[in-house]
Order: structure tokens, then C-alpha cells, then sequence
């Protein structure tokens, strides 16, 4: 199993939900998130004021395939998060050992 995670803008996240439901993600965490890579911050105007932030808001996208499936799923991220500018994001892919649905203890790729 693959434990995948991607750090995505915002404004991606429903197209990027649509498209994993289509390549067949049954779940996945979502939590909104604030970083900074190479863009190093934003400069922005709030009632005339010009500031700097350093943190950017973004998306976390939390998700555990089948092995199988875990390069399609990087695939369809990948394609319906780009926008092709800086700061689209990136991915990490993790292997993941062990998954147990604690209702009723099944286990493995059975519990995902």
C-alpha cells in the first residue's frame, strides 16, 4: 500500500476530488494547511496597505491505495492540480506498512 500525500492550492481541491472519485479513491483526509517552498511568501493589499506573508494557505490531500492503483492516482492528481504556475503543489508517496478499519477489524488493502 501507498500512503499519498499532496499539498495542492485551495482553489484545486473540488476538481481534485472529482477526479480521484473517478479513478476510483474511496476516502481521503483533507486539511487546510499553510507553507511556503520556493515562492517564499506572497506579497499582498488589504485596504491600501501593502504586506508580506510568509506562509501561504494551502490544501492537504491524504490518501492510502492499493500499490497497484498508486501510480494512476499520482497521475490524476498530478494532472488536476496543475495550473502550470509556481506553487502548484507537490506529492509524496510513502509506503505504508499496515491499515486496520477499527469497526470491524479488517486489515490491510481489505480496510481501505
Amino acid at each position: 500500500m501507498k500512503y499519498i500525500i499532496a499539498i495542492i492550492k485551495p482553489f484545486k481541491l473540488d476538481e481534485v476530488r472529482e477526479a480521484l472519485a473517478q479513478a476510483g479513491v474511496e476516502g481521503m483526509t483533507v486539511s487546510e494547511v499553510r507553507g511556503f517552498g520556493r515562492q517564499r511568501g506572497q506579497t499582498e493589499i488589504y485596504r491600501g496597505a501593502e504586506y508580506t506573508t510568509s506562509l501561504i494557505p494551502k490544501t492537504r490531500i491524504e490518501i492510502v491505495v492499493p500499490d497497484a492503483l498508486a501510480p494512476r492516482i499520482i497521475e490524476t492528481i498530478r494532472d488536476a492540480a496543475r495550473t502550470g504556475t509556481i506553487g502548484d503543489g507537490k506529492l509524496f508517496v510513502i509506503d505504508a506498512e499496515q491499515a486496520v478499519r477499527i469497526r470491524t477489524g479488517e486489515t490491510d488493502e481489505t480496510a481501505l
